[in-house]
């Protein structure tokens, strides 16, 4: 049940899909859904009379049907839409066929309808996610074939580090989002199931032959998994939603902070999508500054502080709980919203992110071979033993950093280098960035050779 509403920023912190999915109007016609349909199978299974589940599916097949002000008014005063909704199909199906309308709502309680309602939006939220998933595979597919022998430095504690390419930043990202894709197909069996238990989860005022297969059969109308026992107060499966939401936007914000970092003026080995004005400052013309990763970490950061809520609203009282549950109505909708938007700008992000390979190369030079040490190191290492090659190269380095001199002319001036039969050809190749970039290319190909489908 969002509490936030702005017309200025209700496209970036969400989605118009993922808006509507979480709308009064889509969860008063999920309510309206799961009444029709247990009527229609308590009336397959004569638990109501046949003719009164016929009146009360034909009301809530149009979610025009409801008087939206008036529900607005009975949730005020109630506390919850639940009871408002089902008083207004009784009153209107009695209107037309009096006493018909007294078998809506038969066994069921608030929570059943409610949570039920919940578990179809986020159906329907997993539709928006899993699509967004594979935009963004795609893209880093494309972008990680594309750039796998790209050179670039890798970063250690914001330091340049050793040799990698471009591809094979992208494709340590497009497995971690391969692996979010297998968890959304791994936890949807957990979350979509049904809810259909009555005041105590207990089925107790249905008739004992008749209440499990008219909770099968709900389910069955419903698209939605069969619950093992009803879980009222059991709230794993929401939270673990909202666990997977941070994990996912966890990692958006992790691609959007490498990308903020690499738009440095200093660095400027990328730059997010070109659109006129985009970042632009009120008073410094020269600006460019990173907006779609400056959305996606700071929305990531309120999923992550929604999720917190999610797991309070596991600490649930009884068979009922007297708080708790409202939680989730104000934190997942929320989450859910924030998720879609963040998964929408990082796709937006990959498809139209400019590289600058000729950036990449320069910062490759700037250490003058020091980025490539650890190859020095370990070509010396044969001949004189890792530790000694690695205190050997490492005042080297100090040197060159402190008088500004080539890594390589130092090499080749060394006597204990020289002492080794190292020739300056094979130094040389040595202090060459593209010549230590492992299997960078391999493992791009070994990730990208994974995607089929995505």
């Amino acid at each position: 049940m969002s509490t936030r509403r702005s017309d200025m920023f209700d496209d970036i912190f969400a989605t118009p899909d993922v808006s509507s999915v979480w709308s009064d109007r889509t969860r008063i016609a999920n309510y309206l859904r799961f009444e029709g349909s247990l009527a229609r199978v308590q009336g397959d299974l004569n638990i109501i009379p046949n003719d009164a589940a016929i009146e009360i599916d034909a009301f809530c097949a149009d979610v025009e049907n409801v008087d939206f002000e008036q529900l607005k008014r009975d949730t005020e005063k109630i506390g919850y839409p639940v009871l408002g909704l089902v008083q207004q199909i009784v009153r209107q199906v009695n209107i037309k066929h009096p006493g018909l309308g007294e078998w809506a709502h038969y066994g069921a309680t608030t929570q059943d309808v409610t949570d039920t309602a919940t578990v179809l939006q986020l159906a329907s939220t997993f539709e928006i996610v899993a699509a967004s998933l594979r935009d963004i595979i795609v893209g880093l597919g494309t972008l990680a074939k594309r750039h796998a022998a790209t050179p670039m430095a890798a970063r250690s504690n914001l330091q340049q580090a050793v040799p990698m390419t471009f591809g094979f930043k992208l494709a340590r990202l497009l497995a971690t989002f391969q692996r979010h894709q297998q968890r959304l197909e791994q936890l949807q069996p957990r979350v979509l199931v049904l809810e259909f238990g009555g005041a105590a989860g207990t089925l107790a005022s249905l008739p004992a032959d008749k209440a499990l297969p008219c909770q099968d059969a709900l389910a069955k109308r419903l698209g939605l998994a069969v619950p093992e026992i009803a879980w009222h107060t059991e709230r794993d499966r929401i939270a673990e939603v909202g666990g997977f939401f941070a994990l996912l936007t966890g990692t958006c914000a992790k691609f959007a902070t490498d990308v903020k970092l690499l738009m440095q003026t200093e660095v400027a080995e990328l730059s997010e999508p070109f659109h006129d004005q985009r970042g632009s400052s009120s008073t410094m013309p020269q600006k460019r500054n990173p907006i779609s990763c400056a959305y996606i970490t700071a929305m990531n950061a309120s999923v992550r502080s929604h999720c917190g809520a999610l797991y309070e609203a596991m600490v649930a009282d009884h068979e009922r709980s007297t708080g708790p549950w409202e939680i989730e109505w104000i934190a997942l909708p929320e989450i859910s919203k924030l998720t879609c938007a963040t998964l929408k700008h990082t796709a937006d992000l990959v498809a139209g992110l400019e590289v600058h390979d000729g950036a990449m190369e320069r910062n490759l030079s700037i250490t003058k071979g020091g980025v490539v040490s650890e190859a020095v190191m370990m070509a010396l290492a044969d001949r004189m033993g890792r530790q000694v090659a690695h205190d050997l190269v490492y005042n080297l380095c100090r040197k060159s950093a402190n008088e500004d001199v080539p890594l390589l002319e130092l090499l080749c001036a060394d006597d204990k280098a020289a002492s080794v039969g190292l020739e300056r050809d094979e130094l040389r190749r040595l202090c060459e960035p593209a010549n230590y970039l492992g299997l960078s290319v391999e493992m791009v190909e070994r990730v990208c050779d994974g995607l089929g489908d995505a």
